[in-house]
């Protein structure tokens, strides 16, 4: 789809829109909302079948005597009317157990056409151009000599196009594409009698960009796979550890922008801190009036951006026709911003920072990360380890979790290393860290210049919506933790 069969809908939105004014609405959006998937996955060298899809559809959303409704239909008929209808008939009746009205902030009105970049149409791409990918991917994998032995495999490739036609009742009139290309796969092996499983990339995450099929290259398969490959054949034979009290540790990019995604960008989230996700995803370990608070050292700098050009979270303008922009959340360890929609910035009399996204046109749009990332500091790798006398990197995990507040949480390392002396020594084999976001945040005291991205699905929302988000970091330094190991 282009934007000229785009604009065959613009006629239906904006009839959409003069009907819902005719019943006196505070505010009204309607949004054409098409995703497109081809994913292509190997199992031990057997192609499965293609999963293909395309799901289109028009999500209304209306705020009426301050309550705020959504429909959504794939319909293009007169039955539009009779759901508009029907719609404010719910309003009405939600009004008798609405707490206080809800209000957007008020926001310019833009009219804009607006795209990743796309050198490679992916609508071109055929499912055997992907099965030929994985086959090369594959053929490295068999092809690896090591006394670990490789007994299960799976490996995937998706492409995505996300195209959307936005209006509203401010005059905002938007048309956009995203294409999306990622790969992951899931390796089980076998090493002295024990299995395990890993990931490439590690952590289960994956290899994505926005962009054409040009992005293929860019994910430089024929080096990585079988890098990370030596690297996780080491960590599977690695020996286990006890650490004392009070040790240094440097994560790698890997977990520090989990940590960043987990421990920052979901507890900011506006929403979730006035309760909305409480049934629902959890709650965040913040109150509504944090911004200026200390939550962590100075070297703690935290930023959500989704106009990095290539990055899975890309997007210019968000699903309620605001333009985006960078976020920094926490400044020199002090919370400066938090992810907004119209409705909760309205609550604090400011500007929505555009973080209202939505995956599908049957999915209300609701705050949602884009690229969540901590920011690159001054130092190399080498010069985070000189001073480390005896400590532990743990450059990525293979198993983590947290909290429903967002506070408490849990790392398994996956490639980890002892620090002797300043020097990268030998494999650790399932370092675990154990702390709250707070102690993770207090603890930073040094950050790497480099700047490393994972793709990943982001779960938020009744029902589910997994969004397409980058996580990131450099390898940070903290002081002074518990290590343990995993038994």
């Amino acid at each position: 789809m282009t934007d000229n069969s785009l604009l065959q809908y613009e006629d239906l939105l904006h009839s959409i829109i003069s009907e819902a004014q005719k019943y006196n609405v505070d505010y009204a959006e309607a949004r054409f909302h098409s995703t497109k998937h081809l994913a292509a996955i190997l199992q031990n060298g057997d192609s499965k079948p293609t999963i293909s899809y395309e799901k289109q559809g028009i999500g209304i959303r209306m705020i009426y005597d301050g309550v705020m409704v959504f429909a959504s239909t794939n319909m293009f008929d007169n039955s539009l009317n009779e759901l508009i209808e029907n719609t404010i008939s719910r309003a009405k009746s939600s009004k008798k157990i609405s707490k206080s009205p809800i209000v957007f902030s008020e926001e310019k009105s833009i009219k804009k056409n607006w795209s990743a970049i796309e050198k490679e149409n992916l609508e071109n791409v055929h499912v055997n151009d992907m099965i030929s990918v994985l086959n090369e991917v594959d053929n490295y994998i068999t092809s690896y000599d090591s006394d670990v032995i490789l007994t299960n495999r799976s490996l995937g490739l998706d492409n995505s196009i996300e195209e959307k036609f936005y209006v509203n009742t401010d005059g905002t009139r938007l048309l956009s594409r995203v294409p999306r290309v990622s790969f992951h796969s899931l390796i089980t092996a076998k090493y002295d009698g024990q299995l395990s499983a890993f990931s490439i990339p590690a952590g289960y995450a994956g290899l994505g960009r926005s962009g054409g099929w040009e992005i293929i290259e860019t994910f430089d398969l024929s080096n990585y796979i079988p890098e990370q490959l030596n690297t996780s054949s080491n960590s599977i034979k690695a020996k286990s550890e006890k650490f004392e009290e009070g040790v240094d540790v440097v994560v790698g990019p890997d977990i520090a922008g989990l940590v960043a995604h987990e421990s920052c960008g979901h507890p900011f989230e506006a929403d979730r801190i006035l309760g909305r996700e409480a049934a629902q995803a959890g709650e965040s370990y913040l109150d509504f009036d944090c911004i200026g608070t200390r939550i962590g050292s100075d070297e703690v700098c935290v930023s959500d951006d989704p106009t990095l050009p290539q990055s899975m979270g890309f997007y210019l303008y968000d699903d309620e026709g605001v333009e985006s922009k960078k976020r920094e959340l926490i400044t020199d360890g002090v919370i400066t911003d938090l992810l907004h929609n119209r409705e909760t910035s309205s609550k604090m009399n400011i500007h929505s920072n555009a973080a209202s996204r939505s995956v599908e046109f049957d999915k209300e749009p609701i705050i949602r990360m884009s690229n969540t990332f901590i920011e690159p500091g001054n130092f190399e790798l080498d010069e985070l380890l000189s001073d480390i006398k005896n400590g532990v990197y743990i450059k990525n995990f293979m198993e983590w979790n947290i909290d429903d507040r967002r506070e408490n949480q849990r790392y398994v390392g996956f490639e980890a290393y002892r620090i002797i002396n300043g020097e990268l020594d030998a494999h650790v084999k399932s370092p675990v860290l154990e702390l709250t976001s707070k102690k993770f945040w207090s603890s930073v005291d040094a950050r790497s210049k480099n700047l490393d991205f994972k793709a990943a699905n982001c779960g938020k929302g009744e029902p589910m919506q997994g969004a397409p988000v980058w996580t990131g970091a450099p390898d940070v330094r903290l002081r002074n933790l518990r290590v343990g190991t995993r038994s």
